[in-house]
């Protein structure tokens, strides 16, 4: 199975492989907390990235360990690229981006990047 997170205009999104997640994460640190994400990490093998030709922007900030992508035409995000502890390459989800996430079914989990 495969779903989509897209942002609202269509020009950038992440097609993952596997199955619609029922759980997601909350964090509190500064962009999080701004943006309202509810993210699901998946490997970086487990999704395609397609973006047209100048629409894909990136931010980092802190350590610049995390990029937040996002959509330069609508400025939705609809993931983010990074690592986990191991040095592992992740996609970082954004839920709130996925048509077919049902958000009021999720068990979430609250995580706080304030303090990290």
């Amino acid at each position: 199975m495969t779903f989509t997170s897209s942002c609202h205009c269509g020009a950038v999104s992440a097609q993952i492989t596997g199955d619609l997640p029922t759980k997601g994460m909350v964090c509190n640190c500064s962009i999080c907390r701004r943006k309202g994400h509810v993210l699901h990490f998946v490997s970086a093998d487990a999704a395609t990235i397609a973006a047209d030709e100048g629409t894909l922007a990136d931010y980092t900030f802190n350590r610049h360990m995390i990029h937040h992508h996002f959509c330069a035409s609508c400025g939705c995000s609809p993931f983010g690229v990074g690592s986990d502890g191991a040095g592992n390459q992740m996609v970082a989800v954004n839920l709130r981006c996925v048509p077919e996430c049902d958000l009021e079914t999720l068990s979430l989990t609250a995580v706080d990047g304030a303090s990290l």
